[in-house]
């Protein structure tokens, strides 16, 4: 009996360790200050840091001012994707957004992430963020980064 019971533990241990995992690159992007209908769009890296395919099955704002875009398509162990984030700067002030992420990691099936900034008029010139997602050098360090950091744990 006690083998029974050790053989189930360890099977329960063993099905924990192996799962899909959800990692992303900062869990908030501060916008800085902005002009008034400059580029809201920005993007989030997320990587599955697990060994098992991971699936975002939505991704949700906490208001009609800001559109996330994503693929439902799965992310394979070790790879990455982006979620897109738009914000309406036609609206004057500060921000701060949430975004929930819903996905099939056990453990996170719900992340939440985040948008701030401030539209002010007065604000100075500046270049447009980049349009174009991380590029998957820069993913592949935050993944190898996020995985050391869960291994820690």
């Amino acid at each position: 009996m006690k083998k029974l019971i050790a053989g189930i533990a360890l099977f329960g241990t063993f099905a924990l360790a192996s799962a899909q995992t959800i990692t992303f690159d900062k869990t908030t992007f501060d916008y800085g200050t902005v002009k008034p209908s400059s580029d809201g769009t920005r993007f989030f890296t997320v990587t599955n840091t697990g060994d098992k395919p991971l699936v975002l099955s939505n991704v949700k704002a906490s208001c009609g001012c800001t559109t996330p875009e994503f693929k439902t398509d799965p992310i394979m162990p070790g790879k990455s994707a982006q979620i897109k984030v738009g914000y309406n700067t036609a609206i004057n002030g500060p921000f701060n957004k949430m975004i929930e992420v819903f996905s099939n990691d056990p453990a996170n099936s719900r992340t939440v992430i985040y948008i701030k900034g401030n539209v002010d008029a007065n604000a100075p010139e500046v270049a447009a963020a980049p349009a174009t997602p991380v590029d998957a050098k820069a993913a592949k360090k935050a993944a190898k980064a996020a995985k050391k950091v869960a291994a820690a744990k």
